[in-house]
């Protein structure tokens, strides 16, 4: 069972991001880019974002002429990727991906965190927003929302749901589902979706909330 939920978060916000002050920097050395561009994924190959990315790279690599490299830097739902870029010399050869995520979600978790949301960055544009999708392994015995809900009333903390990372979207997609709903489940963090995705095919864990673009193919596929 697929099911996208209509939640006051609809969706993953996906912005490219700088290191600060790197307009002035890229306006110091001239016509920009004059070399290869690493661009940094704060999520591991494989899932919705990573896709997304390389596709944005590989266009921006046509357009410039200069390759754009994805390097994933995975871990604490995308606050590792987000202090590397943080880090990186503000020179323009280092951008990546920022979002909801560790820029919104992350400070209000976390009494102090390795860079500042607000200080450590130039956002430059937004990428994508996607939308959220509830998955369900296919022996789970429910098809519909209300089945689930019933389902997860009459057999508290007994299943699992996964996500992309504690303090992700995805997460608290969940957790506003067992709030809504007044329901009991385990989560599981991981470290992105793709990891998600081949437990909840597995029968590891009993669903997930994901982006809309992996999880639905598999559903297409008969998967989940």
């Amino acid at each position: 069972m697929t099911d996208t939920t209509r939640l006051s978060r609809r969706g993953a916000l996906g912005l490219l991001a700088v290191p600060a002050f790197v307009g002035r920097a890229a306006a110091q050395a001239g016509e920009w880019p004059n070399r290869p561009v690493r661009y940094i994924n704060p999520y591991p190959p494989g899932g919705p974002t990573d896709t997304l990315s390389r596709l944005y790279c590989a266009r921006m690599s046509e357009i410039t002429g200069q390759q754009f490299v994805v390097e994933n830097r995975s871990g604490s739902g995308g606050n590792v990727g987000a202090d590397a870029i943080a880090k990186s010399t503000a020179d323009g050869y280092t951008i990546g991906l920022g979002g909801v995520a560790s820029h919104a979600i992350a400070p209000t978790l976390y009494r102090s965190l390795p860079f500042d949301p607000e200080k450590d960055f130039t956002l430059v544009a937004g990428l994508w927003q996607l939308p959220n999708l509830l998955a369900v392994h296919l022996d789970l015995p429910a098809r519909t929302v209300p089945e689930l809900i019933a389902l997860l009333k009459a057999n508290p903390g007994k299943y699992t749901f996964g996500s992309a990372g504690s303090g992700t979207t995805l997460h608290l997609a969940g957790e506003m589902f067992k709030q809504l709903a007044g329901v009991d489940m385990v989560h599981v963090p991981y470290r992105g979706s793709a990891p998600a995705q081949l437990d909840l095919v597995a029968g590891r864990i009993s669903m997930m909330f994901d982006n809309i673009p992996g999880t639905l193919s598999l559903s297409r596929q008969g998967q989940v």
